[in-house]
């Protein structure tokens, strides 16, 4: 009989678990939103954790009116600026890059990152009459004005123009070209946004502690931790699908609908006694999220707009009583 080829059916869900190739999180999918035009992803550093009261508004929840206690995640989010402004146009294999305008005063030390071109003048005048499909930016980190973080090469990332027709979303990227952009161009408190980051690496572990199968009998030869079988004698290699040893952590992970509770520009509010652990303290913008965001301290996280909001979620600005600012030392 011929032999049966076709590509493999299903999710391969988290597989497979190998690192990421870069510490700066890549998106493929941006939502598409109303309103103004407006960039529809930011960047910050993760500085630590705490807890806060918020009063709680959901009608229906037992605690409706209550001030409860909640777990928020600070993250450290200075301006970014706009190096450049990218045009995507149609074709028949889907979207295709069209060109580059790039600001004539870039920080110089993006070329450790990326090839800058030769800096003039932004000249939009070839993309006249070009039938653009979509409009993206450029965006730089500042990490030299965060004290916490010890690098001072920024990263680069790509972020969507959102909202209006295509002409007015390049005239909204002309006119940010070459300055900054600060957080609440991104998203006002009260939204619900995407948490995208690297999570804490945990280097090569056993199919146990990586896949959480259970330990052998005792009565099993020489190892208990080990897989008691690795497949069928046909196929005759072990399939992708079986638990076995090897990466752990250091994957690009999505946190969705996490809503932003606070956005900060005073670090005394939030800084405990000392500094936040492994961090220090804040000194730019801050944000505060509800609940928790994958990756270790210092690590880049970036937001986007949800991509799976609900009708149902309040999207209200959160009436917060209290942020500790107890030590976190002995934590």
């Amino acid at each position: 009989m011929p032999q049966v080829r076709r590509p493999r059916k299903g999710s391969r869900a988290y597989g497979p678990r190998k690192r990421a190739k870069s510490q700066t999180p890549r998106l493929d999918s941006w939502p598409e939103t109303g309103g103004s035009p407006r960039i529809q992803g930011f960047a910050g550093y993760k500085v630590g954790m705490t807890h806060a009261f918020v009063v709680d508004r959901r009608e229906k929840s037992t605690t409706s009116g209550m001030e409860v206690q909640v777990p928020v995640t600070v993250v450290e989010a200075p301006p970014m600026k706009i190096a450049a402004v990218r045009f995507y146009e149609n074709t028949i294999v889907g979207l295709k890059t069209a060109g580059e305008v790039w600001a004539s005063d870039v920080d110089p030390l993006l070329d450790r990152r990326v090839h800058v071109p030769s800096r003039g003048e932004p000249d939009f005048s070839r993309f006249d009459g070009m039938d653009i499909e979509d409009v993206c930016v450029l965006a730089y980190t500042q990490p030299k004005l965060v004290s916490g973080v010890p690098k001072k090469v920024p990263e680069i990332m790509e972020l969507r123009i959102g909202g209006g027709s295509v002409s007015d979303r390049l005239e909204y990227a002309r006119g940010i070209l070459g300055k900054e952009v600060a957080v609440t161009d991104f998203a006002p408190e009260g939204t619900y946004i995407d948490v995208i980051a690297i999570t804490k690496g945990k280097g090569f572990q056993g199919a146990t502690k990586r896949w959480g199968i259970k330990l052998l009998s005792h009565k099993n030869s020489k190892h208990r931790r080990g897989v008691a079988n690795l497949g069928p004698k046909r196929p005759g290699y072990v399939r992708s699908t079986v638990p076995l040893a090897g990466q752990m952590g250091y994957h690009q992970r999505t946190e969705l609908n996490k809503k932003i509770l606070k956005v900060g520009t005073d670090g005394s509010e939030v800084n405990p006694r000392g500094g936040f652990v492994n961090y220090g303290e804040v000194r730019n913008t801050y944000v505060l999220i509800h609940g928790s965001v994958p990756g270790p301290t210092k690590r880049l996280i970036r937001f986007r707009d949800a991509t799976r909001a609900s009708a149902k979620t309040d999207s209200n600005a959160a009436e917060i009583t209290f942020v500790s600012t107890q030590s976190k030392q002995g934590a």
